[in-house]
């Protein structure tokens, strides 16, 4: 009897057994001793969240706003981009691409530890698995540029194909698996010698994000430019073993363990959705959840019963729970964010908001949205943030069902409707092999103005994406209901 009632203990909590990524320890549940931190870009700021109330607790400010950039930069650091955390959940560590840096921050604390300069354009950054060593991936450049996170500073490089992406590695800590962005090349490196061991093929250039299950028995590596995930054994001859199309700006990957089983959650930026699959010898499609405009980061709780994303265009943090596969919250956060990670018992003691700030300027976002004109590309579309930075605006336009590898003219209007009045050029959008692409400008975008400067009142301005070389073949307009610009 009592082997009975143990074995039905079992099956009702299998939960209470899981392992979450990437350390493949035992669930923690949600508490407030728990973080969540998003990298935004724009506002090069870190967003702070408590999960356990699902609730902003400010920002740390690494920088200005990105009209900064305009002058030379000797403090302050630039495109707050990528997120990593220690396995003792003490220290974060923030890459910013275009001052090329990495930012340790003690989590308890949110104080700058230090800053590590490292080669041109870094793009992401994570411990091994005993926390001795920080591997940057440093895209401008061809290596891994290896930190000792004591010293702060640069101990060896890793040589590698153009280009690096990210480095993520198996929990047991023998591998770090290191996807390209400019090659189509997926290196493993052998942890303790520091040495390639194999080179697989990705099968695009463009790699931006990459995860290993905490079984140790799959690494699923995001491919943007083609809308497709690529799925390879862990293991040794590490084989690929699925591909997945996904969808248009495919942009991160990750893994929840839960009572339902063994999933993988991906971000569909194009889309505006998050696609989850069961894991297994064939991924499955078990749900498509709509979270918002240009889902981008994704990291899972320590226990797998949520999933948070970073809507990039949306300028909030989506908390999906994953047993029912629904968003349960929206969380104002920084601007254009990228990556997003889950620190669980980040702060073990106190409540952790010492050195935060407001969101303050980045929280003011406007939102709209592209319809396709005629009937040549109907799955045309787009998602529009206009963000304030202040006395300019960055508008940063993410568009799907468009001709692959093409050129487009993005214009400001008069008039949302043909023959759309005289047009104001603002920027060329370029595809990729999937027929999507994003792009972005800054300018006085909420207040321009034609006539003389004594007009009193502000003209309304519409967006507008034309043929690059013919701009009365109108492919997208401004649809009449998301407002306008003014």
């Amino acid at each position: 009897m009592n082997i009975i009632r143990c074995l039905l203990l079992f099956c009702v909590l299998p939960c209470a057994f899981a392992q979450q990524a990437p350390w493949a320890r035992p669930d923690i549940p949600v508490s407030a001793h728990d973080r969540v931190y998003a990298a935004d870009q724009t506002s090069n700021t870190v967003s702070v969240i408590d999960p356990s109330s699902n609730q902003l607790l400010g920002v740390i400010r690494l920088g200005d706003p990105v009209p900064g950039a305009l002058s030379p930069l000797y403090k302050g650091e630039l495109l707050v981009h990528g997120l990593g955390y220690s396995p003792d959940a003490k220290t974060l560590a923030v890459v910013s691409v275009a001052s090329n840096s990495v930012t340790l921050i003690d989590t308890a604390t949110n104080g700058i530890k230090g800053k590590i300069y490292v080669g041109r354009s870094p793009h992401e950054a994570f411990f091994t698995a005993d926390g001795r060593e920080l591997w940057v991936t440093v895209r401008g450049e061809n290596y891994v540029s290896v930190i000792d996170p004591v010293q702060m500073k640069e101990t060896r490089r890793v040589e590698l194909a153009n280009g690096p992406g990210m480095t993520m590695f198996s929990p047991d800590g023998r591998y770090g698996f290191v996807c390209s962005s400019f090659t189509p090349e997926l290196a493993v490196v052998d942890v303790a010698s520091h040495q390639v061991v194999k080179r697989l093929p990705q099968i695009s250039p463009f790699c931006p994000n990459i995860a290993v299950s905490p079984e140790n028995d799959e690494v699923w590596i995001t491919l943007k430019d083609v809308g497709k995930v690529q799925v390879f054994s862990a293991k040794p001859p590490f084989e690929q073993t699925a591909l997945l199309d996904t969808g248009a700006i495919t942009n991160h990957v990750n893994f929840a363990n839960n009572r339902n089983g063994k999933f993988a959650y991906v971000t569909i930026g194009g889309a505006n959705e998050v696609k989850a699959f069961r894991r297994g010898a064939t991924p499955e499609l078990v749900a498509t959840i709509p979270v918002g405009n240009l889902p981008h980061g994704v990291w899972p709780s320590g226990d797998g019963s949520r999933v948070y994303v970073a809507l990039e265009n949306g300028e909030q943090a989506a908390a999906i729970n994953t047993v029912t596969n629904r968003v349960i919250a929206n969380i104002p956060i920084g601007q254009t964010t990228q990556a997003l990670v889950y620190v669980p018992n980040a702060v073990p003691h106190g409540a952790g908001t010492e050195n935060l700030m407001p969101l303050g300027e980045a929280g003011n976002t406007a939102r709209l949205h592209l319809e396709t004109v005629g009937s040549s590309l109907p799955d045309a579309q787009a998602s529009v943030a206009v963000n304030s930075l202040g006395l300019l605006d960055l508008v940063q336009i993410a568009a799907k069902g468009l001709a692959p590898k093409a050129q487009y003219q993005v214009y400001l209007a008069e008039s949302d409707h043909a023959p759309f009045g005289k047009l104001q050029p603002l920027a060329v959008l370029k595809t990729n092999p999937d027929g999507a692409g994003i792009v972005q400008t800054i300018g006085p975008l909420k207040t321009l103005t034609h006539g003389t400067p004594s007009t009193s009142a502000p003209t309304q301005r519409f967006l507008l994406v034309t043929d690059v070389k013919d701009s009365s073949r109108v492919v997208l307009r401004q649809s009449g209901s998301s407002g306008a610009l003014n």
